[in-house]
Formats: structure tokens, sequence, C-alpha cells
């Protein structure tokens, strides 16, 4: 087909579902009737390497090299070439879902060919037990590919990477020279598979307007040999990028090289820009009416920004649109053994987000100056639904990720209720603040409407830190709200930092036991460190000195600024403590090594840790009451009860009781109370059902009850039997 624009995701983001940049890009065009057609470059390029076929150039191309410098685990897979040829194809299907029962020959470990990364597995029987079949062949399938991923990379591409390509090249580059160099060298065995896809699509869109997204470093090679590809071959065509990569690193862009490659480069939300774009490419608009877009003008780079023209609502930029992309020949892995982690490769989940932006907006360490987490601007629940509904519609597959920076609690609610009022059944997760707000009856709220994981940012797990990163949380408010998630049957993952300014070896060692005790404690399923970055958006980079550390001096690039170095004079040596953290973390996700001191993950000598070793325990003891506000919502996500009369005796007294039996899916429970409050009971939770558009206030049931000439309210409603009905839905939001 022909379209007016060409979206490219260049490889690698992930295999298991496709990044949303273009999907929501598309999604726009639509309500515009622009025709797009969109490619996820990075899942066509690993289906066609890893086939019968692809596998067998792979081979003819290493094998023509000789074998004097491989390691023997390339020599062991060299002998097994025949072995990896003759599954390839299947195991790939496998990991599409089309041959489940392959999983049966996989699990049993006679069926593939086995390099150095089956070392490296788990005890499979703890992980997976005796009928995990299909997950446990998911894991031995992926290491499978791993084995081939490292391969390529030793044998006849460096820069490969399943969901990078070509990182390094991308990461701090603050001069274009290195990435412009590496694009002047010949075409990689991976290179060549990606140009030959793209000159089919190319052949068939005849597009005006091709627009690479480039969301991460590790597409950022990638998305220029596209670019170089198109500019050899279809010099007439023009090509933009955008992306997350040029939103927070392309800024100050000014090395006129870059424009031997793209034509425009776009900033921030990509709609308005790229629709002026074609303005102006149909000579309807000039130059100088672009909207947050670079391009070179006589011989400069030169930065437009036409300020009449506004961004568009969240409500006006229409439904993403998935079409075009191969959503049924995705590749679902379980590279960790662990059931939250694996969420990111495991699974075809649809991408959406509830709000732009971020509504905290306060992270010291976060770009908050840019308009992606500046500008907060959320959706609403009914319009978030709709979405859902015509994308279950489009792509078959009812799971959802959200991708905001921090989900609004108010908005989840909304949501959640709005699933359960609409009948949806969705399983989604998505990204939070560990703040108060996420109670017990919330918690079990969201569970109920399909919520089955959440992530959030534990950062430094110190106090102190936690205040210096302004992130509005403590360590035992975290450890509380975490509770609150896993009691409620949702997934809970944190992202961890280290190497904060100031952060000392002690308070490093010391948010390693916090987390030690949020997995020992139960409430911590997953989590990963990753070391702090001083970015130049971000408050620590705007003003370093006032969090006591200094800029390494230099000059801004020409090409990408973001990354700054930094000194900490008064902090500990960061990165000797990355292995540990990590070494130690991989064993807390897996269930072991609980109990090991924490100086055993660390070759140098550590402090000891200062926090109680019941300090998460006590915290999780502390319970935080408070009272019902009046304005609170109260929900009934249960069935209606089967409520008889019964007559109750005792010391020769009879009276009347009415007996209300509640079913479960899994359990029945029954309370009796007095027949006028038993009746009253009943109809009050028809009212309050979750399926109802109307809600009710805490305040308004209050006074229902006492029209109904019933008394002593709070009495009756806030303690048992009737307080014990929350775990078979009856909620206070």
């Amino acid at each position: 087909m022909s379209a007016e624009v060409f979206l490219i995701t260049p490889p690698f983001t992930q295999l298991n579902t496709p990044y949303p940049a273009t999907a929501y890009l598309k999604g726009f065009l639509n309500t515009k009737q622009i025709t797009a057609f969109q490619s996820d470059l990075g899942i066509e390029v690993t289906l066609a390497l890893f086939s019968q076929q692809g596998l067998a150039r792979l081979f003819a191309k290493i094998n023509e090299t000789g074998a004097s410098n491989w390691s023997d685990n390339a020599r062991r897979m060299l002998v097994l070439q025949n072995d990896y040829l003759q599954t390839i194809d299947a195991v790939v299907k496998f990991l599409q879902g089309k041959n489940p029962t392959l999983a049966h020959l996989i699990a049993k470990r006679d069926f593939l060919p086995e390099a150095d990364r089956f070392a490296q597995l788990d005890d499979l029987y703890w992980a997976f037990g005796t009928m995990g079949t299909q997950d446990r062949a998911k894991h031995l399938a992926t290491m499978y590919l791993e084995d081939l991923s490292d391969l390529i990379m030793e044998c006849v591409d460096p820069h490969f990477g399943f969901s990078r390509y070509a990182e390094k090249l991308g990461r701090s580059a603050n001069s274009f020279e290195v990435l412009h160099h590496a694009l002047q060298q010949e075409y990689t065995f991976i290179d060549t598979l990606m140009t030959n896809l793209l000159a089919a699509h190319m052949q068939q869109v005849q597009p005006r307007l091709v627009a690479i997204s480039i969301p991460f470093p590790g597409n950022l090679y990638a998305g220029f040999r596209c670019a170089q590809w198109i500019k050899q071959h279809h010099p007439q065509v023009k090509i933009a990028m955008g992306g997350g990569f040029a939103n927070t690193e392309l800024r100050s862009v000014s090395d006129v090289r870059v424009f031997e490659y793209f034509d425009f480069i776009t900033l921030d939300d990509g709609e308005a820009p790229v629709e002026n774009l074609l303005k102006y490419l149909h000579g309807d608009i000039p130059a100088d009416l672009l909207k947050r877009t670079f391009l070179l003008r006589d011989g400069k780079v030169t930065y437009l920004n036409n300020p009449s023209c506004s961004d568009y609502k969240q409500g006006q930029t229409g439904t993403p649109d998935y079409s075009d992309f191969l959503l049924d020949q995705y590749i679902s892995a379980i590279e960790v053994v662990n059931p939250m982690h694996s969420l990111w490769s495991d699974g075809r989940w649809n991408k959406l987000t509830m709000a732009h932006g971020c509504y905290w907006g306060k992270c010291t360490f976060c770009d908050v100056s840019l308009n992606y987490i500046q500008h907060y601007e959320p959706l609403t629940a009914s319009m978030l639904c709709d979405r859902m509904e015509t994308i279950i519609a489009q792509t078959g597959q009812n799971g959802f990720h959200f991708v905001d920076e921090a989900a609004p609690p108010a908005l989840m609610r909304a949501l959640a209720l709005e699933i359960i009022r609409r009948k949806l059944t969705v399983s989604w997760w998505t990204n939070i603040r560990f703040e108060k707000s996420f109670t017990r009856d919330l918690c079990l709220l969201l569970k109920a409407s399909g919520c089955i994981a959440v992530s959030g940012g534990l950062e430094v797990a110190s106090d102190r830190l936690l205040a210096l990163i302004k992130k509005g949380i403590t360590v035992a408010q975290v450890a509380r709200v975490n509770r609150n998630f896993t009691e409620a049957g949702i997934m809970v993952h944190a992202y961890l930092m280290f190497g904060f300014p100031t952060q000392t070896a002690q308070e490093t060692i010391d948010s390693l036991e916090m987390v030690r005790q949020l997995f020992q404690s139960g409430v911590l399923q997953s989590a990963f460190w990753h070391q702090f970055t001083m970015t130049a958006h971000s408050p620590v980079g705007l003003n370093p000195a006032a969090f006591g550390v200094q800029r390494v001096s230099g000059p801004d690039g020409t090409f990408a600024n973001n990354d700054l170095e930094h000194a900490d004079p008064g902090g500990a040596d960061h990165a000797a403590y990355s292995f540990g953290l990590k070494k130690s973390l991989f064993n807390y996700m897996h269930g072991t090594c609980l109990d090991y001191p924490l100086q055993k993950w660390f070759e140098f000598k550590v402090p000891r840790t200062s926090i109680a070793p019941d300090f998460i325990t006590k915290a999780l003891q502390e319970e935080e009451y408070t009272s019902t506000k009046p304005t609170a919502r109260l929900v009934w996500l249960g069935r209606p009860p089967d409520m008889e009369t019964i007559v109750k005796t005792k010391k020769g007294s009879s009276w009347e009781m009415a007996s209300l039996t509640f079913q479960s899916r899994k359990e029945a429970i029954n309370i009796r109370v007095d027949v006028p409050k038993g009746q009253w009971l009943a109809g009050m939770l028809a009212e309050l059902s979750g399926y109802n558009a109307k809600t009710y206030t805490y305040q308004e049931v209050k006074a229902h009850y006492e029209a109904a000439g019933l008394e002593d309210f709070e009495l009756f409603w806030d303690n048992k039997p009737v307080s014990g009905l929350q775990k078979f839905g009856l909620l206070r939001l």
C-alpha cells in the first residue's frame, strides 16, 4: 500500500510487543485523513535472522571468515550448526505461541542444542515445578536464542543485542564523530538484513515523508543507517527524526553532518510538528511556521518553533493504531525466572498512557524541565476505556501496559471503576509512585479491574536521600503500600538507584539492607538497580552545586547533550558497588540468599548496616488508622447476597434475624443482623454495585441508613460483621 508517511521504529526495542510511538502518531494522522504505514524493523529483522534461511546465511558468513580466534563456545555452536538449522523455525513458532506442544520436547533438555547460556540456568524444578512446562520451555528457548546472540556478537557483529543495537555508539555521544565514522564502514550482516527489508517497504509504500522514531540510544545507529540508505536510494523522499532520544539528547544539536542523513529533527510531542512538516512539504506553509523542528538553513543548523501553533490536547490525538505491525509474530521470552520481571519480555501488551507527563514532577534526578514530564494532562477514564475497547477489537489482545511516568492514583481508581462498569475483561499493569493513596481497598479495586502488577521508584531506599530527591515518600511508607498491593494479589517491581549525590558507603549498604528486608517480608517481588546519571534537564544537572556535586568541565558537544559527567566529592566510589548490588538482587528475586551477610556480595570491605534487622517488619506492623472521610466513595464489587429470615432462640426468648450469605469465586461467608438492617443492607449493596454508573459517598449512605429509621450507623457499618465484607468486595475509596 502506498502512503503519505512511512513511520519506522529501527532495531531493536522489544521482541514481545511493538514500541508505541508510531502507533500513537498513526492514530493521530488517521484523524487528519493522512495515510500512514508503520514498520517495526526490530521484529522484522529478528524474524529474518532467526529462521532456517537466516541462520544458514549467518553460518555461511561465519564459515567464510575462518575460526582462528573464536572461543570454545563459538566453535561448539558451529559444530552444532545443523542442530540449530533444524530447530530454529519450530522454536520461533513456539515463542510466538503458535506451536505450544513443542514445549514437551524442549523441556526434556535433549531437543535444543545448548551452549554457554545454559550453564547459567536456574534450578528448573524450583522455578517451574513439575507442571510449568510452557514457561520452563520458554525459558530454555530464550537461552537458546541468547546463545545465538552471543555467536553473532562474537563472529559477525559486535554491536548486536536483542533490545539494543550499537547502544554504545549512542550513549553520551557529545560528538557525532564516532557514529559518523561507523556509518562510513561497510554494512554489517545485520545492516544488510535491515536495509533489504527497508527496501521492500519503500518500494511498496512510496512515501513523501519517512518519520523515524528513535526512543533509545540502542536505536540510534540503526535509525541513521536507515536514513542513510533512503538518502542513497530515494533522494527525493524527506526524512525526519523524532522520539525519546531526540527529545532528551538532541535539544542543542549543531553538527551539520547530522543533516546529511536527516532533513528534519522534531522535538517533544510529534503530532503538531509532523502535521506542519507535511504542510510545508506540500507548499502550504513556509519553513518559518514549522513547529519544534531543526533543519539546515544556509549551511547552519536552525531551530524553528512557530509560537502561534499549539499542541493538540490528549483527547484530540486519536486512538493509537496498531495496524501494519506483525502482531501475531512477536516473540515472548523469559530471560529471568521471576513472574514480575518477565512481564517486560513475555506477552503481547498493548501500550497506552493514562496521562501525558507526570502529576508529581518534583524528583530532582528526573528531566522535569522537559515537556514530556512537565506538561501534565490526564485523559478521562471513559475515553481511556473507549480506546482500550477499540484497540482490543483491532489487535485481538486484551493486555495493556500503561507506560505513564507515574499513573495518577485518582485516575487509576476511575479507570478501574469504568472497566468494572463496562464488564471488560482485561489484564493491565503500570508505573506508579508508592504513595499513601494506595490503600488496601484501592488495591483490591485495581485487582478486581484486572491490574496484575505495578512498578515504581523506591530509588535510593534511604529516607535522607529520598528527601533530597524530593520523592515524597519514605521507606516505611513504601513497605506498607507494597504490602497492600501484594495482599491484593498485585505484583510489585521497584526501580532502585545508587550513586545519588552525597550518598555514602554506609547509605549504600543500608539501602541494600532495606531492599533485602522488603524481599524477605514478601512485599517486593522484583527490582532493578541502576547507577545515578546526572542529566542536563534535571534539577541536579541544572544546579549541581545545590546537591554537593561538581560538573566536570568540558564544552557542550555538537551532537547529544544530556548525560553530564560529574564529580561527587562527598560521596562513595559508587561504581565499585554496582556488581555486588546487582548480584545480591538477582538472588533475592529468586528467593535465595536472603540470610547472607551483606559483606558476602562485595570483594572489598563494606560498612556493617546500621538498619535494625526488623525495620521493615515493624513498619508493616504500624497500622495507619484513618477515619473514613464523608466524601469517600463506597463500592460493592460482590454478588447480591442470598437472604433469609431465621429465628434465633436463647434462654427461652426468640427473635428474628436476617441471615445473609455472600458467595465469592472461592468461598462463602454468612453474616447475621437485625431484620430491618439486613433488608436495608441488601438493598444498599445493590445500589453500591460497581456495575452502576452512580456512586455513593459515605455521607450519602449514612443519610440513607438514617432515613430508613435505623440507628448507630457507624457502629453498624464500621464493625463486624459488615466490616468483614471487605474481602468480598465492599470497598471505601
